[in-house]
């Protein structure tokens, strides 16, 4: 059976990146690796679904046990990606999405060079602080800081194997799609098939 591949989606805070992802998902030959934290939950979260909820001594023994495709500690909680559910979703043939951070990405880049990863961008930095006042939700100095925040990340970006520009969602829908499908597609991914007509 042909394996999955691993795409690791990133993209600043207000880019839309949880809005194309929420249609791309929508493929069953998908999966979306839910990230694992040592934090309470919130309000309406549900273990499992938005994240993986752990306690310190649980996330610590699987750091032990190398568990992690990659984890990082952030305002006093654990943050990771559970290897065992990835592998085994690959090992089946679905292809999996990990929508993680740049420094996350890049750990997994060193250990993970198959893996294909997508940054997603804002049109401009203008619009990216529009979608962050828009959600009216944060006060200016919140809003400045995450404008900060992305404009590092997106100098992350070059570091990445494709860019998607979302201006409109439909099209990074598409693009994304398009990606996805694409590397599905690779000669390197489909010797066995080329072998099985041949009939080798």
């Amino acid at each position: 059976m042909k394996k999955g591949t691993l795409f690791v989606i990133s993209g600043p805070s207000g880019c839309g990146k949880g809005t194309v992802l929420k249609e791309v998902l929508k493929n069953p030959d998908l999966y979306f690796s839910v990230s694992a934290t040592t934090r309470d939950p919130r309000p309406g979260e549900v273990d499992g679904v938005n994240y993986r909820f752990m306690t310190n001594e649980a996330f610590e023994a699987l750091i032990e046990q190398d568990g992690f495709l990659e984890y990082a500690g952030y305002c006093d909680h654990y943050y990771g990606s559970p290897k065992q559910p990835v592998e085994e979703q690959l090992a089946m043939g679905k292809s999996v999405i990990l929508e993680i951070e740049v420094e996350g990405a890049m750990k997994v880049r060193a250990a993970r060079p198959d893996a294909v990863f997508v940054f997603i961008l804002p049109p401009s930095m203008t619009e990216l602080e529009n979608r962050l006042r828009g959600r009216g939700t944060e006060a200016e100095e919140v809003v400045q800081k995450r404008v900060a925040q992305a404009k590092r990340e997106i100098g992350f970006a070059e570091k990445y194997d494709y860019v998607v520009i979302n201006d409109d969602l439909s099209a990074a829908i598409a693009d994304v799609n398009a990606i996805l499908c694409a590397e599905s597609h690779k000669t390197k991914k489909n010797l066995e098939e080329i072998k099985e007509v041949l009939g080798k």
